[in-house]
């Protein structure tokens, strides 16, 4: 029998690395905080009470990941935006049933446990949730060795928001004749990182090359996914908007057709926009079809928005004054037979 103490650091867990990254980032979560969470972080859970300014709240949740494009922020040792990413991916989808945010939670896991580099992972989820008026409220980071190779982790976030039960957008009051609107994207966002990464090794770009308005090529396929929750819910207060897709996994042509009545059809202009120069780099470095584009990448649109033709011009104002690039993409129109949902030509 072997007599030798074991600890968990021995076994490869460090205790003491966890509890110096809950400190590390507790100034950036209480950044993050609002008047209806209770308690501090740190707890088994967190309290967050529903202002009393809604009379009929309904919750939405969400939750999701960062996908393949984490194997970049490894490969490229770029850890400072995946929060971001995060935190987008979740908010922005609920965000489109016409949702506040109201708290985010994250899991971080890892074989082993770099407090510095999970710092600059959580410093990102608390910005993404600055940037979207969320507050971090807690999360679980999980050493476990042997699950991970070295250096690599893994995310996934959980939000709740909350609306007014009268006020859901749920696209039903959507019909032919409507507009279709589209934000643009601050690049690939989160989605169809792995044939972006199949093209990279295939085409082996100079990365560091001034690529696009000064930014390098990695800095453009890197970029965080933006956050449309501000812009839409001050766009909100004034206008009724009937439907939105956030433009993630599917692309444009399979994210429309999840808010749009059976009997409807988006036909979208693909003239109407100027697909950004990452796309068009991606699309000519793979040899991609334009269709398979459409339905892998957001390719510059970000969120889409349906609202009445009469506010039209009105939205798209106040979306430009708020700082978005907004475009006119199309209309809704009466959907003929068994055809697709979303028509791009």
């Amino acid at each position: 029998m072997n007599a030798t103490s074991l600890s968990y650091r021995d076994a490869g867990v460090d205790i003491d690395a966890g509890d110096q990254l809950v400190e590390n980032i507790k100034p950036f979560a209480k950044r993050t905080m609002r008047p209806e969470v209770l308690g501090d972080l740190g707890g088994f859970g967190a309290l967050v009470e529903i202002s009393k300014k809604y009379k009929n709240p309904v919750l939405v949740s969400g939750t999701d990941g960062v996908g393949t494009k984490l194997k970049l922020a490894f490969e490229w040792d770029k850890h400072d935006t995946v929060g971001i990413d995060l935190v987008a991916m979740s908010v922005n989808d609920i965000l489109v049933q016409g949702a506040e945010p109201l708290f985010f939670l994250d899991y971080f896991a890892c074989g082993k446990l770099d407090v510095a580099r999970a710092t600059d992972v959580i410093k990102g989820i608390a910005a993404g949730c600055e940037q979207s008026g969320c507050a971090l409220i807690g999360g679980e980071t999980a050493e476990m060795p042997g699950m991970y190779p070295e250096g690599e982790y893994d995310l996934a976030g959980f939000a709740v928001g909350v609306v007014e039960k009268e006020s859901v957008i749920n696209g039903r009051s959507i019909q032919a004749g409507d507009v279709v609107l589209g934000l643009a994207s601050n690049g690939a966002h989160s989605n169809g990182y792995s044939l972006i990464r199949k093209i990279i090794e295939r085409d082996r770009p100079d990365l560091d090359a001034v690529f696009d308005k000064e930014k390098t090529l990695r800095e453009a396929v890197i970029a965080p996914t933006r956050l449309y929750v501000k812009p839409v819910l001050e766009v909100l207060k004034q206008f009724e908007i009937k439907g939105m897709a956030h433009i993630t996994g599917g692309g444009i042509t399979e994210n429309l057709p999840r808010v749009l009545p059976e009997n409807t059809v988006a036909q979208i202009d693909a003239k109407s926009w100027e697909m950004p120069k990452l796309f068009q780099w991606l699309q000519k470095a793979g040899n991609v079809d334009m269709q398979e584009m459409y339905r892998t990448f957001n390719c510059g649109i970000g969120m889409a928005v349906v609202i009445a033709a009469k506010d039209a011009d009105a939205v798209m104002q106040k979306f430009i004054q708020l700082g978005e690039t907004v475009y006119r993409l199309g209309v809704i129109r009466e959907r003929v037979g068994g055809e697709h949902q979303t028509q791009i030509a």
